[in-house]
């Protein structure tokens, strides 16, 4: 899979459960919106990351990925402990200067 470097070590922090690493893949002014929510800067994203991965224990297995420029679409198989799990969600990334500028989850 033609994955960024940037997004895998992402999904490497995610599933070793290590915030620090994860925020270190984000722009200090980055945006995640996920369920409806829009999350801007990294300690906005702190919380809801934290908060998402106690209340799902969630684990997300990349399954494919399409690059466009500076942009990235994933695909990633997402089981945990909420209704309807595992579902693939779709991870709509935009990086700039090897940070994660924008994440839409949806």
């Amino acid at each position: 899979m033609d994955t960024p470097g940037i997004i895998n070590t992402y999904f490497e922090a995610d599933r070793r459960n290590d915030a620090d690493a994860l925020l270190d893949t984000f722009a200090i002014e980055a945006v995640v919106e996920d369920e409806g929510a829009r999350h801007q800067g990294v300690a906005a994203i702190r919380e809801w990351w934290v908060a998402a991965k106690k209340a799902a224990q969630y684990v997300a297995e990349p399954l494919e990925c399409t690059v466009d420029g500076d942009k990235a679409l994933l695909r990633a198989k997402v089981s945990g402990q909420f209704p309807g799990s595992p579902v693939t969600l779709a991870y709509d990334f935009a990086i700039k200067g090897g940070k994660i500028v924008s994440l839409e989850i949806r």
